[in-house]
């Protein structure tokens, strides 16, 4: 099925697959962050997944690559990226795997059962609405602020769709964990193993990934730091891994 561009939109390959994913290059685009998260799931054959806050649907479609899921959602309250998400799966055929709805995950229990599904991931907005240089451009601050959902209303909605022992992903900011971890314990989201991603070695941690499951036992794991840049500004073979990329190739 044919897919027709818009003026500033660009055709660029997901990571680790032969899918294809439209982006606009005068919106929000996809990042690390967002190939990291899909990489910390474990995604069972079989299972139903939500992404809360899609985007342009660059988790539901990292993880329709990698894993056996049933069905996956993406929920996106910006129109145009929902309607741009959209297209992204037509393009690659996989309206039987994907679904993007353009809602507000505030209102999941609108559209959903509850406990209706096995894994919740999100990469959601980092920064305290009020906190920061707010961009003009409203995509990039619902992109970069929470002003559309909090940390709070991402967690209430992963837990209302959450199965018992069901598997809740996000990727923050490692200065967000105090907030994380007690909205997570709050609605009954058991931290249960946490990953600190540093930009190279010597330099703080810029980004945590954690893993929350529904009604589980009180023990947190922490994982081997991330680590995405060599001394010298390559990636590290880890990141060559995460990524799916072929080494050799990438350096020439």
């Amino acid at each position: 099925m044919g897919i027709t561009l818009n003026s500033d939109e660009r055709l660029d390959t997901v990571p680790g697959s032969c899918y294809k994913i439209i982006q606009n290059i005068k919106k929000f685009s996809y990042g690390t962050d967002a190939v990291l998260l899909a990489n910390y799931c474990n995604v069972k054959r079989g299972s139903k997944v939500v992404d809360l806050g899609t985007g342009t649907g660059i988790i539901p479609l990292l993880l329709v690559g990698r894993f056996e899921a049933d069905k996956i959602y993406g929920l996106e309250i910006q129109k145009d990226m929902a309607e741009m998400a959209e297209r992204s799966i037509i393009l690659n055929k996989l309206q039987d795997k994907v679904k993007i709805i353009n809602m507000d995950l505030r209102n999941v229990s609108d559209f959903f059962k509850k406990e209706s599904f096995d894994v919740v991931t999100s990469n959601p907005p980092y920064m305290v609405n009020g906190g920061g240089i707010i961009n003009s451009d409203d995509n990039f601050s619902i992109s970069r602020h929470e002003i559309c959902a909090t940390l709070e209303d991402i967690v209430k909605s992963a837990e209302f769709l959450l199965k018992d022992k069901g598997e809740f992903y996000m990727i923050h900011r490692p200065y967000r964990i105090a907030d994380i971890i007690w909205n997570l314990r709050k609605y009954k989201l058991e931290p249960k193993s946490i990953c600190l991603v540093y930009p190279k070695i010597g330099k703080k941690p810029n980004m945590v990934l954690i893993k929350g499951v529904k009604r589980g036992n009180p023990e947190v794991r922490f994982d081997d730091p991330i680590y995405v840049y060599n001394e010298d500004g390559s990636y590290t073979d880890e990141i060559y891994k995460i990524y799916r990329m072929n080494k050799e190739k990438n350096d020439g």
